[in-house]
This record gives structure tokens, sequence and C-alpha cells, in this order.
């Protein structure tokens, strides 16, 4: 069966008098009346699937021509569907990118072959119809998509032939990979936020918009003869906020979010605004669409879009002043977005690209657009960070709390430049969230060095030859039965001298943040282990290094590294000692509040959960299991075999009375210059600061390097944070 388009519909229902007459609210009533019978049967998606994959081949990609060109239409009308109307996207943004690229080519070519109701010659497709219906002052049109330099100079050479200058003046921003937002201001107040939608009419979210801390309610237009503006932006969640989130949900036994995009895109049709509220959401502005003067007179400031951002920056917007370049050429421009790509991960936020803009309004509106997109403007897209794949089995994993770990094997795929073959499935609740099954096809994400996560399973395109994942009801490894208790998701295996376990303790107590044994890395552990060189903590300062003349690739001198190392790490610091036994709960933090109230590693088995909750940071979560740990008789044993092997358990307990900075709270953001924020932070605790993991009341001074992020505004809002740069922070240490 053939899908049906626009005229079928029309036909079909005889209205295309009424069509034709219809009043805008009618026609809008009509057009939501259309989407919901437009529908795709499983069926025929699961044959536009393979259409699409047909198309995506790149050993042997499908030629287009006037005979299948229908086709290819059909199969982008139904990933707008899915992406804009489901919310449910069966590929990612770079590959339906792909697919648009060859139809809009072939059309430019055959222009008499163009329709009226192809892809290309719309705004976009579907609303989601859980808000109000709001329509845009301005259309939201897309950008056009570039991919590579050649693009870049192409559409540079289209702006010189529309425009007849030499050379052009291009602004240069990040392209923020969030929610689409467009804002209204009337009269100096926030009229309204609304969504993209369709381009013309997006979900009207006012009260969500007003949970967004770093969107004013109010900002002085009027000074700068503005009555009304519509604003376009982006809502993000930045990656610290992100992590924090997850970290959270995981906490709680509840699956963590696929990435920050949608978490944002998510958070914004929650209809409880407390809710949204802690979620951090924050708004990113990035373009004036629309202005009505007051008065109609020129304003300096409304000349070039860079000064318009200059003006919202200066009215108390999030406008990316601070990433903004504006440069004159394309071969500037391509330098710019080149080495704006290598900075990428350093962002304290998701970007998928950069958007070049002609810098001048009035080049702009003499330039214009075309249905689908401004010809002033253009999106250098980075490399791909999604992409679909087919899930082929599943291996679970023993960690060294004992929790077992469901690992996805993938058909290899490459994501951001990078092939990605396994991926973690978190737990069983987590699959059943998914609804993973084996030979599902899925869609994966990889942000930065983010772990990949698996965005979600395609499950339309699924034809029966699935299969269920079943979870293990005993260990992997030891074959002991595993137990999950009521208040976690997670299954363990409760053997403590399950093989496993052992080995993953010994790859934490030697890994960098713990007791930093350098030349004892992961592979060389495991493969120690499996020669029985090593089993267990105590067995690394046992070492028979005279064996590892036989290893093959061990020379005289990584031996003698190995052991220099080994016996190094005797001498740490309490609070890597206490990290490095793998406490459950115990971080990095953590570890360094405990041993600043210790003498002895063995003061720990002294104290009750009472004394230890009167430490900061510490919970009843983290109190028990430091409790349970050392009532344990086979981690006490440890202790003292690694006393009796010469590792420091002892160290310098705290005394409240030291130092000029006791009892005051520090937290570093940024780029410090001039030292490692490790080493600053050890320059606090020295003189008896308290390092904290996040702003609150509770801190005292925020000291900011380069790049200051989300930290920097959050302490701006409470007075009583002190906020330093780096060389008052020196100042401060001095005096």
């Amino acid at each position: 069966m053939e899908i049906a388009r626009w005229q079928d519909v029309i036909k079909v229902f005889g209205i295309k008098s009424f069509f034709e007459n219809t009043t805008f609210s009618a026609f809008l009533f009509l057009t939501l009346f259309l989407y919901n019978i437009i529908m795709y049967s499983k069926q025929q998606t699961i044959i536009l699937q393979e259409q699409t994959k047909e198309w995506l081949e790149s050993n042997n990609p499908k030629k287009l021509d006037k005979n299948n060109i229908e086709e290819l239409r059909n199969i982008l009308r139904f990933h707008e569907q899915r992406y804009y109307v489901e919310n449910d996207s069966l590929i990612s943004d770079y590959e339906y990118d792909k697919l648009y690229k060859v139809l809009e080519n072939y059309e430019k070519q055959h222009t008499d072959l163009i329709t009226k109701d192809s892809p290309t010659q719309r705004v976009g497709v579907g609303l989601i119809k859980d808000f109000p219906k709001t329509q845009h002052l301005v259309p939201m049109l897309s950008l056009e998509n570039s991919y590579d330099e050649l693009d870049l100079l192409d559409w540079d050479r289209k702006v010189k032939e529309l425009s007849g200058l030499s050379e052009i003046e291009y602004s240069i921003e990040p392209k923020f990979d969030g929610a689409s937002i467009s804002l209204v201001y009337e009269n100096d107040l926030l009229l309204r936020g609304v969504t993209r939608g369709d381009g013309e009419i997006g979900d009207d979210i006012t009260p969500n918009i007003f949970q967004i801390k770093s969107i004013p309610l109010s900002a002085e237009f009027s000074k700068h003869n503005i009555h009304q503006i519509e604003i376009r932006g982006e809502i993000l969640i930045n990656k610290e906020n992100f992590k924090k989130y997850n970290e959270g949900l995981i906490e709680e036994g509840v699956p963590p979010l696929a990435n920050p995009r949608n978490a944002a895109a998510g958070s914004l049709r929650i209809k409880d605004t407390s809710i949204v509220r802690k979620r951090n959401l924050e708004g990113f502005l990035y373009h004036v669409s629309f202005i009505s003067k007051i008065k109609e007179n020129i304003q300096e400031e409304t000349k070039t879009h860079s000064s318009l951002l200059k003006l919202l920056w200066d009215l108390g917007f999030r406008s990316p002043q601070k990433e903004l370049k504006v440069v004159s050429g394309i071969q500037a421009v391509i330098n710019e977005v080149n080495n704006f790509e290598k900075q990428r991960d350093s962002l304290p936020y998701e970007i998928d690209g950069m958007v070049i803009k002609v810098n001048s309004i009035d080049l702009q509106e003499k330039l214009g657009m075309t249905s689908h997109h401004p010809r002033w403007a253009i999106a250098f897209k980075f490399k791909a960070r999604q992409a679909s794949s087919k899930l082929m089995s599943v291996e679970f994993q023993v960690g060294r709390t004992g929790a077992v770990t469901p690992v996805a094997k993938i058909q290899p795929v490459s994501v951001g430049g990078v092939t990605v073959s396994s991926i973690s499935i978190h737990n069983e609740e987590y699959i059943k969230e998914k609804n993973l099954k084996l030979g599902d096809s899925i869609l994966i994400e990889r942000s930065g060095d983010v772990i990949p996560q698996i965005v979600q399973s395609l499950t339309a395109t699924r034809n029966g030859s699935e299969k269920e994942i079943i979870f293990p009801i005993e260990c992997p490894v030891c074959k002991q039965p595993l137990s999950k208790s009521d208040d976690e998701a997670v299954w363990r295996c409760v053997n403590i001298n399950c093989n496993a376990q052992i080995l993953e303790r010994i790859i934490h107590f030697a890994s960098k943040d713990a007791m930093d044994i350098k030349n004892l890395g992961d592979a060389g552990i495991k493969k120690f282990f499996q020669k029985g060189l090593l089993i267990d903590i105590p067995s690394i300062y046992e070492f028979d290094f005279n064996a590892l003349k036989e290893i093959e690739g061990l020379g005289d001198k990584s031996i003698s590294n190995l052991k220099e190392a080994i016996q190094k790490s005797k001498h740490q610091p309490m609070h890597r000692l206490i990290y490095a036994l793998g406490i459950r709960f115990v971080g990095e933090t953590t570890a360094k509040t405990l041993a600043q109230h210790i003498e002895s590693i063995f003061d720990l088995q002294k104290m009750n959960e009472e004394e230890l909750m009167k430490l900061e940071d510490v919970g009843v979560k983290v109190a028990k299991s430091v409790q349970a740990f050392f009532q344990n008789k086979d981690n006490l044993s440890m202790l003292k075999k690694l006393e009796h092997l010469g590792v420091q358990i002892e160290g310098k307990k705290q005394e409240k009375s030291f130092g000029n900075l006791k009892g005051q709270t520090f937290l570093f953001t940024g780029t410090l210059s001039s030292i490692k924020r490790s080493d600053a932070e050890e320059m606090v605790e020295s003189q008896g600061g308290i390092i904290l993991g996040g702003v609150s009341s509770k801190l005292n001074y925020l000291i900011t390097g380069e790049d200051a992020g989300s930290k920097l505004e959050k302490a701006r809002k409470i007075p009583s944070i002190k906020i330093l740069s780096e060389e008052d922070f020196k100042k401060l240490l001095l005096n």
C-alpha cells in the first residue's frame, strides 16, 4: 500500500474546496486532523526502514533518478514523522541529512521534478500535542548543513554571487545541541516561550521557561527603542549537571538518561514545574528574529548579528558572546571551525557543530531565504556522534563490589571518529526500560569522552526473530547465586572471594586516583592474575620479580620501573589508601574527609555510624558502608597484612585549629593557568580549608579560572560567596 500524501487524503475526504478557502484557524484544525490519520503501519515501517538502509549503503549506494525519487521522498517524510511527531527517531541526524542532501542536489539539477510537497519545500513537519499551540512571529527555519570545507566554499561562493561582494564578514558561534525555543518579550517583560514545533507553530511552554534561571523574566529593551522582540535560542543541561543528575538516578535505581539533549527536550514537556526547576536547565539565546521598534529610527546596535548578541549579553541573557568570532572571508571561517572542533570536549555543554552567519543584518535581508533555510546562514556539522547498529549478544561482567553489569556486544560502528563495539546496558531494569532484545536495531550515541549509550531500540523495525535478554540467576564467574536488595536495581555476587571481584579490586587499588602504581595498568594486572603472580591486593607487595623475566615483552628496565613504583606506593597519603580499598560509596572527597579525622586506618574500625555521620558529607549510606567494611574479618586481615608489608597505614590527624583557612570552604571552576587544580586543592587543605563538590550556601570561596562555567553563574546568585580570580587566590594564601 502506497503511503498517503496530502493530495491523496484531501481527495479521499472530498474537502479540496474547503482546504483552498479555509481560514487559518480552520486550516490549523485540518492540519492536526490530517496528521492524526497519516500513520504508518508496522509493515510499512519495516519496509521503509529496509529502504532507508539500502539508500544509506556505503558500498553500493542507490542512484537517484526520476523513477525512484518518490521513494526517497517517502523515506524522508517517514523519518520526519518519526522525529517531529512521534519523537522516536529510527536514524541519526547525520543519516537523515545525508539522504536529504541526495534529494536536494538532484532537485537542483532537475527542477522540473520538484513537487510542492517534497521534503525540501517546507520548513518542517509535525506538532506535539501536549501543550497549547502558538504561532511564531517569524517562522523558525532549519539551517542548511555542511560537513566539510568544500561545502563551506560552495556556500561562500553563492553568498558572494547573490550579494555582489568579493568578501563577506561572517560571525561564527557554537551550534548548541539542545532543545530549540523562541522567546517573545513585549514592553520589557517575557510574554511567552515556545518550542520550535513545525517551524510555524510550536508548544507554549511559558511556565517551564519561567523555571530556567538564566532566562530573564524582564529586560530593558525599551531603553534600546524596542517594543517587542522575538529571540531564538536553545535549552541545555550542561555536562556537569547532567552527570550529577544521572548519578542521582542511578543511586535511586533508575536508568540514566542517554544524553543532555534528550534530557533538556524531555524536561520542557514536563507539566510539573517543580520538577523542571530541579533539572538545572540553561538557556542560550543566539538569534534575534523579529524587532518592533518604539520609534522608527536606526539603532547602531541592530545593524549586525554580533551587535545584537552583545545587546542580549548586556541585558543579562546568555548569548554566545564569549564564543563568538567575527572574521572576514571564508578561509578564516574554515580555520576557526577546525580549531573549535578540537576544543569541543573541553566545553561545559554539548555542541554538534558551528553556525556561520552573514554578520550584516541588511545583507541578510538582501540574501533572503528559501522555504527551508535562510541563505545567509549555514551549519558546519562536526563528526557524527550518533549511529545505528545491531545488538548481537550480551555479556555479564562482575565488578569489584560484586555488581553484575550486562554489556551489549554490537555490530562495530564508527561514532565521532571512534569504533564502538561494546556498550554497558547497566542493569536488568535498564534493559526493560529500553525494551532491548537480542537482534534489535539500535541507535547509539557517544558524547566526547563519555562512555557510549544506547539511545533507543528501534522496535518498529523488528521482524520477529529478536530474542529476550535473559538475566542470569548465578554469578557468571564463580557460579554462586546472585542477590538483589529491594532498594537498588543491581544484582550482585555476594561471594567476596569471587575471582572477578578480586581482579577488579586489585585494578582499582593500583589505579591513578588510588595508590597510583605506575607501570601496573589494567592489562598487566589481568595478565599477572591469570598467571597466578597476583592473587589479591597484598600480593602486589609480594611480587616475584624474577618470575616476570619469563614473560615476553617485559625487559629489565620495565621490571625495575614496576618494582620502584610498587615501593613508592607504600608511602602514599592516608586518603589514597582509604579510596584504594574500594569501600562502597566512598569517593576521593569522602576519603579525604575520613583521613583528616584519623591517625591510623584502624581508627575507622572504632567509629560507629553516629560518629561517622558527624563528618562533612558523610551520610547514612556512607556510614553504614564504612562500618560494614571494617567489621569484616577478611578486610581487617588484609589491612594488617598490608601494614606488615610496609604500606603506610598511619597519617596525621588534622587539628581543628590548623591553618589560616580553617573551617573555610572552597571550590574551583574553570582552567587554572599557573597551577594544577589538584595542587591548588591540596594547598587549601594543607591550611585547614575544606573542598566542596558543588555551589551552595555552605560555600565561602569560588576560585575561577579560564572558561568558568555554570558554577560561576550560580555563585553570583548567592551573596555570601566570595568569587576570586586565580591571582586573588594566591594573595589569600600568602596572607
